[in-house]
């Protein structure tokens, strides 16, 4: 069942489902519990995997309509990880993000939708680099709880497509057996968990 219409009726023996009004509600996404991650396809034989580390982003949902839930995201570019430092330092540069002159990206929901089951999808502006362009995510939501700290909290699992040469990363080197270093479409990976404001 989708987290805009759980149903409280369950089994005696099963968990109760969190009350569809008790999950409507703000919330700060916990960076310390979430992943904004991407992969690019690198020499045309396999992924390389990234994410950023810092960020701040607040979501806003509303059980009895979805669409007017909101989610707000922004990324400081610099924080970028790869596992490699002069990949990073090189995606840090003129040829990437351009890091010194554009130091964050941003994404401001603009739709949210109920697709089906715990499946939703967001739309919404990608800016960077000066760009904005409109991405779309599709989420599933992972569940909800209170944690051991007393924090109510819900998770999400977000994936989606963009094409990074929108925004103006269009460096690349050709290879000599064909094709690029670059994949020019990126993946986008997100684990997101986000706790309720008091």
């Amino acid at each position: 069942m989708g987290l805009f219409n759980r149903s409280n009726d369950a089994a005696a023996t099963a968990p109760v489902s969190p009350d569809l009004a008790a999950l409507t509600g703000d919330y700060t996404v916990d960076p310390s519990h979430t992943t904004l991650g991407f992969v690019a396809r690198h020499a045309m034989v396999t992924n390389v995997k990234g994410q950023f580390r810092e960020f701040t982003g607040s979501l806003h949902l509303d059980g009895s309509d979805p669409s007017k839930s909101t989610a707000s995201l922004d990324i400081v570019v610099n924080s970028i990880d790869t596992g490699s430092a002069d990949r990073d330092g090189h995606l840090r540069s003129a040829d990437f993000f351009k890091t010194d002159e554009f130091p964050t990206m941003t994404f401001r929901s603009t739709a949210v939708e109920a697709v089906g089951g715990d499946d939703y999808r967001v739309t919404g502006d990608l800016s960077l680099l000066g760009v904005t362009k409109e991405v779309t995510i599709d989420l599933e939501f992972q569940g909800a709880a209170k944690d051991p700290f007393g924090n109510e909290r819900v998770g999400f699992e977000g994936r989606g497509e963009i094409l990074r040469s929108d925004w103006g990363v269009s460096w690349n080197a050709a290879l000599e057996t064909g094709g690029v270093l670059v994949s020019d479409k990126i993946k986008l990976r997100f684990d997101i968990s986000a706790i309720k404001s008091a």
